[in-house]
């Protein structure tokens, strides 16, 4: 599987835990400070939009899953 391909399913999984755990209406609820999670991805895939750099990428990269 491609690099782009685990990382966009990765923080799409990430967004919605962490939306599951920082949302008042939900069972699953335990602070709305874990919403944080969500904006620290959603910057991240904006920036890497623009400069090209992802450490999940690098990290894909070094551990041999991905050799894109």
């Amino acid at each position: 599987m491609r690099a782009e391909r685990i990382i966009r399913i990765f923080a799409g999984t990430v967004i919605l835990i962490s939306l599951l755990l920082g949302v008042e209406q939900s069972p699953l609820f335990m602070s709305s400070y874990i919403l944080w999670v969500t904006v620290f991805v959603g910057v991240n895939l904006f920036q890497s939009g623009f400069t090209q750099f992802c450490p999940l990428e690098m990290i894909l990269k070094k551990t041999g899953i991905c050799k894109d």
